[in-house]
């Protein structure tokens, strides 16, 4: 739907013009003169006005923005106000303000949600936690059991077994324990109450009859406006080490050869997902931006050339050598860089149009 295309363009602008600014701030206040600070990427539209040296533009792709800092690419070196011509704790601090605001912008969303209420497993909440609208969530299904078999899929939550209403997993393994045949569970996915007929199994080990999936007590949990704030961080700092952890795992798999997993999305695939996630309720949309977010500032800051991360390793570099690296060798480099990023992501958006072709075709036909 062309509201999907207008709510994704608008996350992924937030999280590039967020970004884009914490590089132009930081920059200001390091006396680094800024030419342009364009709302969108070029070609440019118009330019809106000009301040303090700086060209504030409109640009033709609504993706974010852009900073164009004096001497950034290693020019301009005698003059002041040059980036070039800064301290290295300096240039710094500017190339790791735009990872800094995307993990504050996480941060942010997260916080929101907690204030309004935002879905979260119920096992284990602070003091002061509001919960409403508990369930009975499955997280995970066991691919050769009845569940897969019945067409049970993960974040499909159960209301009732025939006709008893779920409240807690221990009701449910025992309802299911004693099923002597076929039962009928009512599910909520995505907000549509389905019906599905199954057949539990015996377990070998001791004849107890099971689903075959994994299930967590979910509810929406709200904070106090301060609480809030901290549960906001609390849960930024959990996301970035498990988004850490699975890069690794992910990297590790890559260099021994082992099977990868992990299932990587482009700007197609993304788009798609906002489109699922926007079926759920504006706070799921929440959760997914601040998401977004943190995985941005944690791509950005991998020491891979063209990204952030790469500028400051050069900039390490420089620190050891006690001078600076051959700016053409670092222009190169950098440019090799952006090269394979375009070429990755040419890749991923090729497998996500074969992936999720039907929700392309879907929302460009609404459109047109």
């Amino acid at each position: 739907m062309l509201l999907t295309v207008i709510v994704f363009l608008i996350i992924l602008g937030l999280l590039v013009f967020v970004h884009e600014f914490g590089h132009f701030i930081t920059a200001k206040k390091m006396g680094m003169k800024v030419e342009e600070f364009g709302f969108g990427f070029p070609p440019r539209l118009v330019k809106l006005f000009h301040k303090d040296g700086t060209d504030y533009t409109l640009n033709w792709i609504p993706l974010g923005g852009f900073v164009k800092i004096k001497g950034e690419a290693g020019d301009h070196l005698e003059d002041e106000d040059s980036f070039s011509h800064k301290k290295p704790w300096q240039r710094f601090i500017v190339l790791i303000a735009g990872v800094t605001m995307n993990m504050i912008l996480g941060w942010v969303l997260l916080s929101i949600g907690f204030m309004i209420g935002m879905p979260q497993v119920v096992d284990s909440l602070s003091a002061g936690a509001t919960v409403t609208a508990e369930s009975i969530q499955i997280v995970s299904v066991d691919p050769n059991s009845a569940a897969a078999e019945a067409g049970i899929k993960p974040g499909d939550k159960i209301l009732q077994i025939d006709d008893t209403k779920i409240s807690s997993i221990a009701q449910l393994q025992d309802i299911v324990k004693q099923s002597s045949a076929e039962i009928t569970l009512l599910l909520d996915r995505g907000g549509k109450q389905i019906d599905l007929k199954i057949a539990p199994r015996p377990l070998s080990e001791n004849g107890d009859k099971v689903l075959g999936v994994g299930l967590v007590k979910t509810g929406i949990v709200s904070y106090p406006f301060f609480q809030a704030i901290i549960e906001g961080g609390k849960a930024t700092a959990y996301l970035t080490w498990q988004i850490i952890s699975s890069f690794a795992v992910l990297l590790k798999n890559l260099v021994t050869g082992q099977q990868v997993s992990a299932d990587i999305a482009g700007p197609v695939g993304i788009a798609v997902l906002t489109g699922q996630v926007m079926q759920l309720g504006f706070v799921y949309l929440l959760q997914f931006a601040a998401l977004l977010s943190i995985n941005l500032a944690i791509i950005n800051i991998l020491p891979i050339p063209a990204l952030d991360g790469g500028r400051i390793l050069f900039l390490a570099v420089e620190k050891i050598r006690r001078r600076p690296v051959d700016q053409k060798l670092e222009a190169f480099i950098h440019n090799i860089g952006f090269i394979l990023l375009m070429i990755l992501l040419l890749f991923v958006t090729v497998r996500d149009i074969g992936k999720f072709n039907s929700a392309i075709f879907s929302i460009f036909k609404k459109i047109f």
